[in-house]
């Protein structure tokens, strides 16, 4: 399966939906944890650097320099105050007190926040500092070692990031897992489909027990299916007693036409009058047959008759019946059938479809036209075309033809039913195949597509 057909697969979008679903909110529910830890511990450091810093100039407005040093000293001596860091420096950045000996330069002489290393108590450390300037060009300088929190924070992100990647793991699996399963559910209405469409109006869809909205769906299509089967039987029973009832009192008519025609005179002007009539019902009995045979095809029957043969001996068969029929109507015939090549189907059906293709083409070409017959494999399936330079079919009534007695408004006055093209159709149809009819430039053009799927054998031409 191609990435854009897979893309196209409902069940599949809805899988990286729902994994995407799931992954978005793992993502947002780290980052709401991240911000309440790492970003909490940031927040306090900051809250903490922010109460030194006013008290520390509060002293040094009361009591000066002096009181400023006194205090800073007092604070470093305390235990817990271990991890601060106070400088005073004078106008020249020379620390005057605190526990750096030297003024860090990426603090500069602006005020305002900085996260840089540090060396303190002999140790490589970073720390987060604010600077704050003191009236008398004095600088101070007050901040917390943040090496221990940027580890923990490290730690944190690490473990959200790995909580991440397992949910969206998870959600992809989950994602899939549900696809396995609708898919497995939907198998099951695209199998009876399939059935039906073979021609198996006895395929149902099947329970899964659940009572679920899928198995209320596949009850209310097995009541569907039921419906049509009725109908469908009914049809069936019309047809075959149309068939028994009217093919008889038909053909005894005729009977007794051919015999009225053989009792009268040739020179009897009654007796052409008979001959047409038998003709009217030959054409009659045609088309009743013609009806007949696509109502079973499109029933499926027709396929108890698939059995493999020999497809191109049976076309050359054909080729050799209507390359008589043109030539006694003055028009060339060409062939070109590979050899070799075997199907398994109905032999009798499809020289019938492919049958009506020659003779509609030589009905519709003129004397001194050509009409030409191919067969030959094409990857997994083989074409069989049947192409002439006669009028050929309008663009605008080419998808019509198919349909049953629809036929081109300038063909009215020549002899059919409307059927031909009906029964091509169905046959091809019944072989999992399709007709295709294109412009000739001249003419028309009209292919038989068989794929491989009904155990074509179409070996490669044989070298010359």
């Amino acid at each position: 399966m191609g990435i854009g057909r897979a893309l196209r697969s409902t069940s599949l979008r809805l899988a990286l939906g729902f994994s995407l679903l799931f992954a978005g909110s793992a993502l947002v529910l780290v980052g709401f944890i991240y911000w309440t830890t790492a970003g909490y511990m940031d927040r306090q450091v900051d809250s903490t650097i922010r109460t030194d810093v006013d008290g520390l100039a509060d002293q040094y407005g009361r009591f000066g320099l002096a009181g400023l040093v006194a205090s800073i000293q007092s604070r470093l001596g305390t235990a817990a105050e271990r991890g601060a860091i106070y400088v005073v420096a004078d106008p020249a950045l020379r620390p005057v007190a605190g526990n750096l000996g030297v003024w860090p330069a990426q603090a500069g002489r602006n005020a305002g926040w900085f996260e840089v290393p540090i060396e303190i108590n002999g140790r490589e450390s970073i720390a987060r500092l604010h600077h704050y300037l003191l009236p008398g060009g004095f600088h101070l300088l007050v901040g917390r070692d943040v090496e221990d929190r940027l580890r923990v924070q490290s730690l944190i992100v690490d473990a959200l990031l790995w909580s991440v990647l397992l949910t969206a793991v998870l959600a992809v699996g989950v994602g899939f897992a549900f696809r396995r399963v609708l898919l497995r559910r939907i198998d099951s209405f695209r199998r009876t489909a399939a059935g039906i469409v073979a021609g198996d109006l006895k395929q149902r869809v099947g329970l899964s027990g659940a009572g679920d909205e899928f198995d209320q769906l596949a009850e209310t299509i097995n009541q569907m299916l039921d419906r049509i089967e009725r109908l469908m039987e009914g049809v069936r029973q019309v047809s075959n007693a149309i068939a028994h009832d009217l093919r008889t009192p038909l053909a005894r008519v005729r009977g007794r036409l051919e015999r009225l025609a053989a009792d009268l005179d040739p020179a009897v002007a009654g007796r052409e009058t008979v001959e047409e009539a038998i003709a009217e019902l030959d054409e009659l009995m045609s088309t009743f047959n013609a009806l007949l045979r696509i109502a079973e095809i499109d029933a499926g029957a027709q396929r108890q008759a698939f059995a493999a043969f020999d497809l191109s001996a049976a076309l050359t068969d054909l080729a050799e019946l209507f390359g008589a029929v043109a030539e006694d109507r003055g028009i060339g015939f060409e062939v070109s059938v590979a050899p070799g090549m075997t199907l398994e189907g109905d032999r009798h059906l499809l020289a019938q479809a492919v049958a009506n293709l020659l003779d509609n083409a030589i009905k519709y070409t003129p004397a001194g036209g050509h009409v030409a017959l191919t067969a030959a494999p094409e990857g997994q399936a083989v074409t069989i075309a049947v192409g002439d330079d006669g009028p050929g079919i309008p663009a605008d009534e080419i998808g019509r033809v198919r349909e049953r007695f629809y036929r081109v408004e300038r063909s009215r006055g020549t002899p059919g039913s409307g059927l031909g093209l009906a029964l091509v159709d169905a046959v091809a149809r019944l072989h999992d195949g399709t007709l295709t009819l294109e412009d000739g430039r001249p003419g028309l053009k009209a292919a038989l597509y068989l794929p491989l799927g009904h155990g074509l054998l179409a070996p490669a031409l044989p070298k010359e």
